[in-house]
């Protein structure tokens, strides 16, 4: 007998037996699941969002935060930054999702803290087959679209605080409006920065400060700098 499926905008097909965590790790690993849009399991619900980025307002502030990260962890040889399709996975979240940008620190990596997973065919982390990394990455950024509004506000910061993340960065851009937010660890949430007189806020991931800024330009566009104090 064939699985049933739920079939979304006709363009993604989900098995409609999936009910736990395992069950849809197993999925994310197989040759079934979808090459496109962010598929993301939160504490039992599955979330499909289909939408493209739009250029603007999610991939100008997400290059401009993924060129200096990138440049930290080079320099300082810190940690590895990933984007784009990098899943992430908490038992004890009940977690599985595909952040906009992804921080790990060497420490956590050698400490175990996190743990590349190698896919079906891969026998180790070095088989050039990893498809998700499990535990609680140090640092995670998502980037708010119209259709994630709800997801990167209210329910993954829940879920990633659950996982042991120990940072989260949010940036809004959408509506001409300028939101970026560091949250740290309270005991029970994550709790946003203060900003200090200029307006930077502290890392404590990355024991630095940071300030994401913008200018116009003559289109009427904004181009966004992350600056590093």
């Amino acid at each position: 007998m064939s699985t049933a499926l739920v079939s979304i905008e006709d363009q993604v097909e989900i098995p409609y037996d999936l009910r736990t965590l395992d069950e849809f790790r197993a999925w994310t690993h197989s040759d079934d699941f979808p090459e496109q849009g962010r598929i993301d399991y939160i504490d039992g619900r599955i979330e499909v969002d289909m939408s493209p980025e739009n250029p603007f307002t999610h991939g100008t502030p997400k290059v401009a935060i993924t060129h200096v990260l990138l440049q930290f962890a080079d320099e300082h040889d810190f940690g590895w930054l990933f984007s784009g399709r990098t899943r992430i996975v908490s038992v004890a979240a009940n977690l599985s999702a595909e952040p906009d940008l992804v921080f790990i620190t060497e420490e956590s990596l050698v400490a175990g803290r996190v743990k590349p997973v190698p896919g079906k065919t891969g026998s180790n982390e070095n088989d050039d087959n990893i498809v998700e990394f499990e535990g609680g990455p140090d640092l995670i950024v998502e980037i708010v679209s119209n259709s994630s509004v709800k997801k990167d506000t209210v329910r993954l910061p829940k879920a990633y605080f659950a996982a042991g993340v120990r940072e989260y960065w949010l940036v809004d851009v959408r509506r001409g409006q300028m939101l970026f937010t560091i949250h740290s660890r309270s005991k029970t949430k994550f709790v946003p920065q203060v900003a200090d007189a200029d307006g930077f806020q502290a890392s404590a991931v990355l024991k630095t400060r940071f300030l994401l800024t913008r200018r116009q330009t003559p289109s009427g566009r904004w181009r966004y700098r992350l600056a590093v104090q």
